[in-house]
């Protein structure tokens, strides 16, 4: 049988449930764009809840995706920065105390950021003793100050996690992996199961500065970041 000229050819049974199932898809996504957009008429700040969850946030000004992440650090380890060790309160523990306690965290937190050097347009570092989380956000100039800044944050005593909500004003073409730091562990010896070359150690050290100021100074439970080759 031909087809004249305005007819379509008749497709066989695979290639028609294939077409059924597309069409499906196709109708499927139009809704989950649809429902998504009527969450954010109702809410006019992101997905709510959910969506962080998701690891996406929309920022309420400018309506632009921000990814989040959150990255697990070893609280025993890391800068010693406070004074007095927030923690989760006790019942003796007067919530205006707590308060004052998580402020004076994440203030000291900030002033290690600006210590070296590192800077975001508004950066904002909060600390909850209750979860022991920093929740880093603000818009770095690059990724590699990003992923700095989150380091800075995360490699506190008294830190177990860090939840990072920062943009980046020039995204980079890939990201760094981060790597804990365990008894042994040497630059060279990093670099050999990074990138398969003692020798790239410097490479590594680079990209933890101004944090490291010798290659030969790591510790157990330190957070490195490690480029991509």
């Amino acid at each position: 049988m031909t087809a004249t000229a305005g007819e379509k050819q008749p497709v066989g049974r695979m290639s028609r449930a294939r077409y059924v199932d597309e069409q499906k898809q196709v109708s499927m996504r139009a809704k989950v764009r649809l429902s998504a957009h009527h969450r954010w008429r109702q809410g006019n700040a992101g997905f709510g809840p959910g969506a962080l969850a998701a690891g996406i946030s929309i920022n309420s000004t400018t309506h632009k995706e921000i990814t989040m992440s959150l990255i697990s650090f070893i609280k025993e380890a890391g800068e010693k920065l406070f004074k007095t060790a927030p923690a989760a309160p006790a019942n003796s523990t007067p919530p205006a105390d707590m308060t004052a306690l998580n402020a004076a965290a994440g203030e000291a937190i900030t002033n290690y950021i600006t210590a070296q050097h590192l800077t975001a347009a508004g950066l904002d570092v909060k600390f909850d003793g209750a979860t022991q989380a920093v929740t880093v956000s603000g818009v770095a100039s690059d990724q590699a100050t990003r992923e700095k800044i989150v380091l800075c944050c995360g490699n506190v005593a008294g830190v177990a996690s860090v939840v990072d909500r920062m943009s980046v004003a020039t995204p980079a073409a890939s990201e760094s992996t981060y790597h804990t730091v365990k008894s042994g562990d040497s630059l060279s010896k990093i670099a050999k199961e990074a990138y398969g070359d003692a020798n790239a150690y410097m490479k590594i050290f680079e990209a933890n500065k101004p944090m490291l100021s010798n290659p030969d100074k790591i510790y157990p439970g330190q957070v490195l970041r490690i480029p991509a080759a």
